[in-house]
């Protein structure tokens, strides 16, 4: 697996928006908030096809950022961004005792979640709101729940059982499960086999790739993978699609059309369970799209939707509540009145027991959406979102509160 690291900029701007002309400064309200993150290596794509970009995320949260100011010029409301970028290592406390030193408490995380436990459990932190906008971790959500740290990505078991609707729905009962050996890859297959038993499919066989194919830059490589991909997907019973977890692209896109038997792929390639997808354009998601465009100059990855939604909730809670004052920010977005909008046709609330944003996830091909989950049929009391990943019941988070 090659990654693909970069030079680091270390310096921290602020960016925020000008007092509206008439409005008197002295009455404006600044709600400070800041991107907190690491420059950590990008895995390289399989395809050249994708580009590799190493600004997600944080693209996201400026357009957010301008979208608050847009609105809060009108209230007195004015929203500063402090950029907080490190290198991949250095030490994120450090950091982040900086930042809320200088008094900033509304931080989006843009960490894996060993940093990003680092950030929450410090003492420093106990009263601040982090958004989590960069791991699927099921476990961040269950057993090392935080009470600080509210998620906006979903997890792994909203993405499975996202699939898993749509697969049963098409009564393809019969899987066949092939991971990586990442400890994502790890986490995404124990999340597809909790769908199965959740929601009737069957894992009729499972494998581990353990090869290394051949350069696709080479004129050898595809012969190669021409070779291998029939005999991993060789004996795994009688399935009706392929699930592939490949979180660390070693071999997922190869799965296409090289497969034994003719079956569909899905997973992490093929079919995917997003939160955000380019060829999405339904509930004016088109002018999101395009507006990211015109900003950034490049595609919106789920990583900027997400840093794009954080921004835009910290914005939502400010306007409605009228206040920069953080206890009563979190005790809105823990409230029922509490609803964020974000292209997918319905308002998005936080789960009181896990505080994981509730949405739709898109079921997306490489060029189209193919499907929205949670799929019809599939019934909850409260929120038929909540049919998507651990519901309250299901939840091993001990930190409620």
């Amino acid at each position: 697996m090659a990654v693909v690291t970069f030079a680091l900029t270390f310096a921290v701007p602020v960016q925020g928006g000008d007092a509206l002309p008439g409005v008197d400064p002295a009455k404006t309200t600044t709600i400070k908030m800041a991107y907190l993150g690491k420059a950590y290596a990008e895995i390289e794509p399989l395809s050249l096809v994708d580009k590799i970009y190493t600004d997600k995320g944080i693209q996201g949260a400026r357009v957010g950022l301008e979208e608050d100011n847009r609105t809060g010029r009108l209230i007195g409301q004015n929203f500063t961004m402090l950029e907080a970028i490190v290198p991949e290592t250095d030490d994120i406390k450090t950091k982040a005792r900086e930042v809320l030193a200088s008094g900033i408490s509304l931080i989006i995380a843009d960490l894996e979640p060993a940093d990003l436990l680092a950030v929450a459990d410090l003492p420093e932190a106990q009263s601040a709101i982090i958004f989590n906008i960069r791991s699927n971790d099921d476990a961040l959500r269950n057993e090392n729940c935080r009470t600080n740290v509210f998620h906006i990505l979903p997890d792994w078991a909203m993405r499975a059982d996202a699939l898993a609707q749509y697969l049963i729905w098409k009564r393809w009962r019969n899987w066949a499960l092939i991971s990586g050996t990442t400890p994502d890859d790890k986490e995404y297959a124990e999340a597809v086999r909790r769908a199965a038993k959740r929601f009737g499919g069957k894992i009729v066989g499972e494998k581990t790739y353990t090869y290394h194919a051949g350069s696709r830059r080479t004129d050898t490589g595809h012969q190669q993978i021409q070779t291998q991909m029939p005999l991993l997907t060789q004996g795994l019973g009688n399935y009706d699609v392929i699930i592939v977890a490949d979180t660390g692209e070693s071999f997922g896109d190869y799965l296409l059309f090289n497969t034994y038997e003719p079956r569909p792929i899905a997973g992490t390639h093929g079919l995917m369970a997003l939160s955000w997808h380019r060829s999405y354009e339904e509930a004016a998601a088109t002018q999101m799209q395009n507006r990211f465009e015109r900003k950034a100059g490049r595609i919106m990855t789920e990583r900027d939707y997400s840093g794009w939604l954080a921004a835009r909730t910290f914005g939502e809670a400010a306007t409605r509540t009228n206040s920069a004052d953080v206890a009563t920010l979190r005790a809105y977005l823990m409230s029922d009145r509490f609803e964020v909008a974000g292209f997918k046709s319905q308002g998005m609330t936080f789960r009181k027991w896990d505080r994981q944003l509730r949405q739709p996830i898109l079921l997306a091909g490489p060029r189209a959406l193919v499907s929205v989950s949670p799929q019809d049929g599939f019934l909850h009391p409260k929120y038929l979102t909540d049919t998507l990943g651990y519901d309250e019941p299901e939840s091993k988070c001990r930190n409620k509160n």
